[in-house]
């Protein structure tokens, strides 16, 4: 930048618009004329509204009085009375509703059976009802399999195809 001479540059690098000085007088009256128009837009305020304004702003930010409301129940008589009924409601419900002990010895093998048919219970299901305490090994050291009827069960109760993969899986 230094090697250039900045006395001899004839060009400043600004450019005005074509007509720029031609139309330049015409654009200034139409500015002013414009600013005219827009004082008297139509639009007005009140006289006093500037001055009420703050005023009416202040009453709507300050909370009225509430005013103080009695209950007609009190908390701890609602507790007490609800107390009350759920242990009434309790006391009906176990006497009415109390499984009597002769009533499990009618029910038939068959009604169980069936029940556990239509309701789709599963094995480990009814393995998750049973307690320790309820399985002991002599019941199952007793019990002597026919092997026909282990036979008759898997010919009835399984598919040809489930034995194939399962065997070809092992």
């Amino acid at each position: 930048m230094g090697k250039r001479k900045i006395n001899t540059i004839k060009e400043t690098g600004f450019k005005t618009p074509e007509d720029y000085f031609n139309n330049l007088e015409d654009a200034l009256t139409r500015e002013t004329q414009l600013r005219i128009l827009m004082d008297d837009s139509g639009f007005k305020t009140p006289d006093t509204y500037f001055n009420r304004v703050e005023d009416r702003i202040m009453e709507g930010v300050f909370e009225k009085e509430t005013p103080k409301i009695i209950s007609i129940f009190k908390k701890h008589q609602l507790i007490y009375a609800s107390g009350i009924a759920a242990a009434i409601a309790l006391l009906v419900t176990f006497s009415i509703f109390s499984p009597k002990k002769d009533n499990w010895n009618r029910i038939d093998t068959e009604t169980v059976e069936n029940y556990l048919i239509e309701e789709n219970i599963g094995s480990y299901e009814l393995a998750d009802l049973l307690l320790d305490e309820d399985i002991e090994e002599a019941d199952f050291m007793d019990a002597s399999i026919n092997e026909d009827l282990i036979e008759a069960y898997l010919l009835d109760n399984s598919d040809v195809e489930n034995l194939f993969i399962e065997q070809n899986m092992n």
